[in-house]
């Protein structure tokens, strides 16, 4: 270890379309949702994170809020760049050294991340003072993250529901051979839930109106062993414009995400169809492991067993997978070099 080494801090970044956590040296400095709050005017910064996450659909006309992340990459770069900045302000209070640090960072991305997305991240990644940017795919870090040793010579299968993008992997030996990143997850689900209680109860809610319910009664199944409590749901009223309340049960959310779910699963099977037999008997024995926000929707791993014939596991912590998965890596690089998307020469 050399003698400035303290002055370099080992960051872990998940950039997701919904929340974005980082670690810095270990430790989880940042979980905040992907959100930023903006004065029109000015063009200054708000809020960020959670603060701005409260304002969502209740701004002033002079206030808009942003998703500078979108399907997992960065959509709007300014925007992202002054969420992002916001954000290691709070990593700043937690490094070690009092002198300014330069950062070994590393960050998650989908697997379908193109050419120009990865730039997009990478310069995103330089003007937060990082010396070094390391990326690594996001299943292949909730693997790590989930306890899965991806190093042998040994098949399993990875399932990240995020916000934008659920990324499906089949990983042997630090590398993914067969996966696809399909653009259908909670925001999705949000979606989903928000225009079936308008075209089935004519109310109409909010984005995070949604994604309480979803939190609150959603469920994969209608079949459920252990069945939440119905829920009220406030909103204006389609017809008269007045505000109005129902009750909505988690057999509603069921059928309102059906359909996307079917996707996901189509997904899943096509993607055991492609890989060898051999890496099939691996997946037979170990079962899937889903993680990601979205892999906590009730249910969803029965269902998934049902469909696919084998074990589904979900994580104690699925939200903090891929971040921790990242921070194992970037601790220690040399032996997981072979998992990075660009391996260290």
């Amino acid at each position: 270890m050399g003698f400035f080494d303290f002055l370099n801090e080992k960051v872990a970044i998940d950039l997701g379309t919904s929340n974005t956590l980082i670690t810095c040296n270990g430790k989880l400095v940042v979980a905040h949702p992907s959100i930023l709050a903006i004065d029109k005017l000015t063009g200054k910064i708000r809020a960020a994170g959670k603060e701005a996450g409260l304002m969502r659909g209740k701004i002033n006309k002079n206030i808009k809020t942003l998703y500078p992340f979108k399907d997992g990459m960065i959509a709007n770069f300014e925007a992202a760049e002054m969420m992002l900045s916001s954000f290691f302000k709070l990593v700043k209070t937690h490094h070690s050294s009092y002198f300014t640090s330069s950062y070994t960072m590393i960050i998650s991305i989908p697997c379908g991340s193109t050419d120009v997305e990865i730039r997009a991240v990478k310069e995103s990644a330089k003007r937060l003072n990082a010396n070094k940017i390391l990326l690594i795919h996001e299943p292949v870090a909730a693997a790590i993250g989930s306890g899965i040793d991806v190093l042998q010579p040994k098949g399993s299968m990875v399932i990240d529901i995020g916000g934008g993008t659920t990324e499906i992997a089949v990983i042997c030996m630090g590398k993914i051979i067969s996966g696809q990143s399909v653009k259908i997850a909670g925001n999705t689900f949000n979606e989903n839930i928000a225009n079936y209680i308008r075209d089935f109860h004519n109310l109409h809610i909010g984005e995070s109106t949604a994604e309480e319910i979803k939190i609150s009664v959603g469920a994969a199944s209608e079949i459920l062993d252990t069945i939440p409590e119905k829920k009220i749901v406030r909103g204006r009223d389609v017809l008269s414009g007045k505000p109005k309340e129902i009750e909505i049960s988690h057999r509603d959310i069921a059928r309102s995400i059906d359909q996307s779910i079917q996707q996901i699963e189509n997904a899943i099977i096509d993607t055991l169809s492609t890989i060898p037999p051999e890496i099939s008997a691996d997946i037979y024995d170990s079962g899937i492991y889903l993680t990601g926000g979205g892999s906590m929707l009730r249910g969803l791993d029965s269902r998934l067993a049902r469909t696919t014939n084998l074990p589904v596991c979900t994580g104690i912590h699925p939200l903090e997978a891929v971040v921790k998965g990242s921070d194992m890596v970037v601790k220690n690089i040399t032996q997981y070099n072979t998992v990075l998307v660009e391996s260290l020469s």
